[in-house]
């Protein structure tokens, strides 16, 4: 017996059956280093998918919002709501997040005006800010290409149930109990400053500006005054 025949099996067998079995370790080869590059592949995409379906999913301004440095009693309880699309294909991204906080309104919409200014957003005084009369502290601030608008206020109370049935908000509204119905509620809108209508001129109502009518209107007959020549 030739030296390696041992270790070897194909060099033990014929020559076609050691062809065969050559042929055989060729493709196992090949299977393992193919299902090698499958699983690096799948290893190697899976990270970027992920952050990339993320980034999708997540709208960075609501990161933006998440790293104002505002205390924990001011941001109890958060809860966002986004609309529109991100691209403006037919209508521009409109971010919206509600939070509560346990300090009155007063206190809260300092630590809040604080905060963004701290992140570069300046007051924005415009006209229809708020577009709606509203109660509470309601100011509007902008940031590059931004808009956003800040409305703290004192929460809605209901009183509890009477007797297991369901809760009626109270005619007119009454004082909440001292340790009852306590915080503020903060509203937080943002949106695109090309989509937001308050950075647009608004037109003009100047009677000056709109000139004489080109078709005046007879209120006689044009043809009363008129005599008829003697023929």
């Amino acid at each position: 017996m030739r030296p390696g025949t041992e270790d070897d099996p194909s060099e033990a067998a014929p020559d076609g059956a050691r062809s065969e079995l050559r042929r055989q370790v060729r493709e196992r080869r090949r299977l393992r280093l193919a299902l090698l590059v499958l699983v690096s592949v799948v290893l190697l995409g899976a990270v970027p998918l992920y952050f990339g379906l993320r980034t999708l999913s997540r709208d960075p301004v609501f990161d933006t919002l998440d790293e104002l440095g505002v205390p924990g009693w001011a941001a109890v309880e958060t809860v966002d709501n986004v609309s529109g699309s991100r691209w403006c294909l037919q209508d521009c991204r409109l971010r919206e997040r509600t939070v509560e906080s346990d300090r009155a309104p007063e206190e809260t919409a300092t630590v809040y005006e604080q905060a963004l200014r701290s992140e570069g957003w300046r007051p924005w005084q415009v006209t229809r800010c708020p577009e709606q009369q509203a109660k509470g502290s309601y100011t509007c601030w902008r940031r590059d290409e931004l808009t956003l608008d800040l409305w703290v206020r004192a929460p809605t109370c209901v009183p509890p149930p009477v007797d297991g049935g369901p809760a009626v908000p109270p005619s007119p509204p009454a004082s909440p109990a001292a340790g009852e119905c306590a915080g503020s509620l903060v509203s937080v809108k943002v949106r695109n400053a090309i989509d937001d209508e308050r950075t647009r001129p608004q037109p003009s109502t100047d009677p000056s500006l709109t000139g004489e009518d080109p078709f005046p209107t007879f209120t006689d007959d044009p043809l009363g005054d008129l005599t008829r020549s003697p023929s």
